[in-house]
């Protein structure tokens, strides 16, 4: 399985993922979304809330978008902890 083919990814997924140096499914489920976010984040323009939101479905399976629905005022929080929330 390669990361384009998890859930909500594609062959841009893949490239934006391999800029941080995430080249395998197996390393992409091993971060933490919130690291993985951060990183992205400092590296690659135009990441937003929906990059999150893609990183934990592709990585629990579900779609980015039932992610925030169900779990955006969690994810936000996270976000503001450590900063990376996006200003209102």
């Amino acid at each position: 399985m390669r990361l384009r083919d998890l859930k909500g990814f594609g062959p841009k997924s893949e490239e934006i993922l391999a800029r941080v140096d995430v080249n395998s499914v197996e390393e992409f489920m091993a971060i933490d979304p919130y690291e993985l976010y951060a990183k992205l984040k400092k590296t690659v323009k135009g990441t937003g809330m929906n990059s999150i939101y893609a990183i934990i479905g592709a990585q629990e399976n579900i779609h980015w978008q039932d992610v925030s629905r169900t779990r955006k005022t969690e994810i936000l929080m996270k976000l503001d902890d450590m900063g990376l929330a996006p200003k209102r």
